[in-house]
């Protein structure tokens, strides 16, 4: 966009977060203990800026999201040029999720969003909570960022403003 163009509003804003979260399938933790920072790439389904992801209890991202209580994650389109760029930054706290409906829901629209993981199963085995630890040895969790910047360089040159994530 030019100078001249006028730069979204809040709603216009919250809708091309949303846009790019939905259109997107990796999300990247970071995490840091101490001096030794890590990144971690996810698959990610999105209800309402809460971000559902499996991992595994043991890996590095969820060991240290859970010593310091807190992780951060980028979720970015991949382009091939500086005005191209565009993408999440967040920061939260990363919580495991329990059998009940916040997890039914996420799991739904997990394997909606990812329909290649139900080939890992057959066809009488649970698609649940159960179903994927036992399979794969992993748990349900979920990023629930506390703060959001958009990022887009298509509106100008570094433009990054925070989004309203409250229910809405």
């Amino acid at each position: 966009m030019k100078d001249d163009v006028p730069l979204p509003d809040e709603s216009h804003l919250r809708a091309l977060a949303v846009d790019l979260i939905e259109k997107q399938y990796t999300m990247t933790l970071g995490t840091a203990v101490q001096d030794a920072p890590w990144a971690a790439p996810v698959y990610y389904v999105n209800l309402n800026f809460q971000f559902y992801f499996f991992s595994d209890p043991k890996s590095r991202h969820i060991q240290e999201s859970e010593s310091a209580g807190k992780a951060a994650a980028a979720i970015f389109h991949q382009s091939n040029s500086w005005q191209e760029i565009r993408g999440v930054q967040m920061s939260g706290e990363i919580k495991a999720l329990w059998p009940g409906m916040e997890a039914l829901r996420a799991l739904r629209a997990y394997l909606k969003k990812f329909p290649f993981t139900k080939e890992f199963f057959d066809s009488g085995d649970r698609l649940d909570l159960e179903g994927f630890s036992k399979r794969f040895r992993v748990r349900f969790y979920c990023l629930r960022p506390n703060l959001l910047y958009y990022l887009d360089n298509r509106i100008r040159f570094s433009f990054r403003e925070k989004v309203n994530i409250d229910q809405g």
